[in-house]
């Protein structure tokens, strides 16, 4: 990845900003981009101190309509072209659905779902064109089942999982690699946004990855061929089971897990 330049979402904080760290330490070219500037130039300026190469800042808010076009023309006009595409901005929302707003539902729609689709758009063609290039997008291990309190996000997630196997199985052999990858409940402020203190009292946040461990995975998705790869071998088990189990019985199951106390 020395050399190339890659397009992170969401890198303001969390597990884009743990990516973006890795890529920079490997010698990557980063196009950083979240809605808040001031975070971004932040972060810029401390990978410029510890790598000597500061990266492009493009403020952004992926929840608008045609954000995948925009990024594209920003970057045409900055002359770069992007080898690594990683769709890692998203939010979720906890609780019983019917008190959820349903405008922030329809925006986390628009980020988890939209965004992701809309930039596979703006950035494939050219890495077809060019016979080379990666993407990676950051779905969660509740893509694997129905997820009770989370069931928009879970949902979500689902989506790009499958969205991310069927690029993959596309262009297996035209020279770009499409991967999900797939991390636990993961110790960054996504947790906290949630809304719900308890939240972190349930069994699936009472356990957590820490972001490096997650970074570190993403960089073995990016190099690797497989379609899909889980963070930890824990939630690997976990991931495999609804597979074989009754699809009722998963979701009672989750709903158990993640009821709000």
């Amino acid at each position: 990845m020395n050399g190339q330049t890659a397009l992170i979402t969401g890198a303001s904080s969390g597990i884009g900003a743990a990516i973006a760290a890795e890529l920079a330490a490997r010698g990557t070219q980063l196009i950083l981009v979240a809605r808040s500037e001031n975070a971004l130039n932040q972060l810029a300026d401390t990978l410029a101190a510890r790598h000597g190469q500061r990266p492009v800042v493009i403020a952004a808010d992926l929840a608008e309509t045609g954000c995948g076009a925009r990024l594209l023309q920003a970057v045409q006009a900055r002359g770069l072209t992007v080898d690594i595409l990683v769709n890692n901005a998203g939010f979720g929302t906890y609780g019983a659905f019917e008190a959820l707003e349903p405008e922030i539902e329809q925006a986390q729609i628009a980020v988890n779902i939209a965004a992701v689709v809309d930039l596979c758009h703006a950035f494939i063609p050219g890495m077809l064109a060019r016979g080379r290039g990666r993407v990676l997008n950051i779905a969660s291990t509740a893509a694997f089942q129905p997820g009770p309190y989370l069931a928009v996000y879970a949902a979500t997630k689902a989506f790009v999982l499958s969205f991310s196997e069927a690029l993959w199985a596309e262009y297996r052999g035209r020279g770009v690699h499409v991967a999900a990858l797939c991390p636990g409940a993961v110790d960054t402020g996504f947790i906290d946004k949630l809304g719900d203190p308890g939240v972190r009292k349930t069994a699936v946040f009472s356990r957590t990855l820490d972001v490096a461990t997650v970074a570190r995975g993403a960089i073995a998705a990016l190099a690797g061929s497989a379609p899909s790869r889980v963070v930890g071998l824990r939630n690997w088990a976990l991931a495999q089971a609804p597979r074989v189990s009754p699809r009722a019985m998963v979701a009672k199951m989750g709903a158990g897990m993640m009821r709000p106390r």
